[in-house]
């Protein structure tokens, strides 16, 4: 006779599982710290704050802070409008963002609000969890995207901390594994301790349900990625793009962003066909790694082609046809200067895309490879404003083809450029206005006459 789990029991099989993950995380934790640290993944300086260690004082102690969290450049990014958003609309109060990369931490760091804080994330480990929320005593945790942590998420419930998921999203590899026996007894545990789940889209909110999130605490509201594009270009973005214009002297151009390892062989490929059509045309190669640019610059050499770094500073001649972009946080300002922006991370397989909105935001014709994972969403809601919002091809050969129709017709480039922006517009409008709408609640609604002062108005 088969056995049937009861929600009670499915509940005790959950927590037993988590204190296992409990003793496990707390044990490994020392050495994965090292780890990481030996292969120059940590802060030189900053690492103890991934074991909770502040580095700066908390502001305004027995106030309400809110902290948000994401892993990596990407998903913080997307947060920073919000973040931006709910620092406008309470001045003065407490405001915390953690990532866990170095190279998000050498970007976010300087496009953050005045008064936002910026830690790097515990490990999800006990002892860094408790000391982190210990210290800092949030009264609300936005986490994004995929990060469920269960040390955090259980602790910061256990305190009656609210906690909720922006742009939630799980790939189908993440489901599949949650959705084992075992794993299904502790995400669905974690599940139940959120407040709200914001899901990127339909498909991502039947994933959380069939996973036992509650569907009273889902909403849908879109992707904030949207709203990453939104972000206006700074007085130092503004002189860069400006000094960029007159060093490309209105060349033909087209942009390779966010190109992954073995990626950058295609697009050499395609490019140097391109440059027998059009000699004087300019590509602009961003790697997503800073660190592949040396593989790229090697190439390039036994190549004999004539190419810059933007690390060095070095003007781009006449001559120069590929820049190299081997620095960190200025693909929105590049996507200025380029009429055409392919998106890497989608020409493999493997690979899962990037967010293809910031180039469409700024008026780019935009292409991607067939590899786009989760943000086939996104492409998908761009179509069905215009078809022609982004053009996704199979591979190297529809990219080439694609590349010389848009570089030989200016009427079909225009009519591209016009619908990406218009669809970014139209997808864009709001999205940071319905998410805050649906977070104000757990951030200081519900807190006394202590927290007065903050609400907006």
């Amino acid at each position: 006779m088969r056995t049937v789990r009861t929600p009670a029991s499915a509940a005790r099989g959950g927590r037993a599982l988590y204190e296992l993950y409990r003793a496990a995380s707390r044990a490994a934790a020392p050495a994965a710290l090292l780890w990481r640290r030996l292969r120059g993944l940590e802060h030189p300086s900053r690492w103890p704050e991934r074991l909770g260690r502040p580095s700066v004082a908390r502001p305004r102690p027995g106030s309400p802070l809110v902290w948000f969290h994401a892993v990596s450049l990407g998903e913080g990014m997307a947060a920073l409008p919000v973040v931006r958003h709910c620092a406008r609309l309470h001045p003065g109060l407490p405001i915390l963002l953690t990532t866990t990369t170095l190279s998000s931490f050498e970007v976010m760091k300087d496009l953050l609000p005045d008064g936002v804080i910026y830690q790097f994330a515990p490990l999800d480990c006990p002892d860094a969890i408790e000391s982190f929320i210990g210290y800092w005593k949030p009264n609300l945790i936005l986490l994004m995207e995929s990060e469920l942590w269960p040390n955090l998420i259980l602790s910061a419930a256990e305190k009656g901390i609210a906690v909720v998921l922006l742009n939630a999203r799980m790939s189908l590899k993440s489901f599949n594994r949650w959705s084992l026996p075992l794993g299904l007894q502790l995400v669905s545990l974690m599940l139940s301790k959120l407040s709200l789940v914001i899901p990127l889209s339909t498909i991502q909110a039947v994933r959380f349900q069939l996973l036992h999130a509650p569907p009273q605490i889902i909403h849908f509201a879109g992707d904030l990625k949207y709203a990453v594009g939104d972000i206006a270009a700074g007085e130092k973005e503004v002189a860069a793009i400006e000094d960029l214009q007159q060093q490309f002297s209105n060349r033909p151009i087209w942009m390779a962003a966010s190109i992954h390892k073995g990626e950058d062989e295609i697009i050499l490929r395609v490019h140097d066909e391109l440059t027998r059509a059009y000699p004087t045309l300019l590509l602009i190669l961003v790697p997503r790694h800073p660190e592949d640019s040396k593989n790229v610059s090697q190439t390039l050499k036994k190549q004999k082609v004539n190419f810059v770094l933007r690390s060095t500073r070095e003007v781009v001649s006449s001559n120069t046809s590929i820049y190299v972009v081997d620095t960190l946080g200025e693909l929105r300002m590049l996507y200025r200067v380029t009429p055409i922006a392919v998106i890497g991370g989608s020409f493999l397989p493997g690979l899962a895309g990037h967010n293809i909105s910031e180039a469409a935001a700024v008026g780019c014709a935009v292409m991607t490879g067939p590899s786009v994972g989760h943000f086939y969403h996104m492409l998908v809601e761009m179509w069905q404003i215009n078809p022609l919002a982004v053009k996704q091809v199979k591979g190297e050969y529809e990219l080439l083809e694609a590349l010389k129709q848009l570089l030989g017709d200016s009427r079909a480039l225009e009519a591209c450029q016009r619908a990406a922006k218009d669809a970014f517009s139209i997808m864009s409008d709001g999205v940071v206005n319905r998410v805050w709408n649906l977070v104000h609640p757990f951030t200081i609604g519900s807190q006394t006459d202590t927290c007065d002062s903050f609400s907006s108005s």
